[in-house]
C-alpha cells in the first residue's frame, strides 16, 4: 500500500508541475489516448498506475525534446 500512495503522490506532484509549468500540454492530458482507460470500468491497481505515471514522464519528456527543437 505504502508504494501504491508513493505513485499517487508522484503523479499529483508531476501533473501539478505540467499544469503549473506547461499549461498548454496540461490542457491536452484529458485528450490523451495514453491517459484514457479502454474500458469503461478500468481496474486500478499499483501496475496500472505505474504505467500510467511514465505515460505521463514520456509525455513530459517528449514535449520538452520538441520545445528544445523548436527553440
Amino acid at each position: 500500500m505504502k508504494q501504491l500512495h508513493k505513485i499517487l503522490n508522484e503523479i499529483t506532484a508531476l501533473t501539478t508541475n505540467i499544469e503549473t509549468n506547461y499549461p498548454e500540454l496540461y490542457r491536452s492530458l484529458d485528450e490523451n489516448p495514453m491517459t484514457l482507460p479502454m474500458s469503461e470500468h478500468p481496474h486500478m491497481d499499483k501496475e496500472v498506475m505505474q504505467e500510467y505515471l511514465e505515460s505521463l514522464k514520456q509525455l513530459l519528456d517528449h514535449y520538452l525534446d520538441e520545445h528544445k527543437n523548436s527553440i
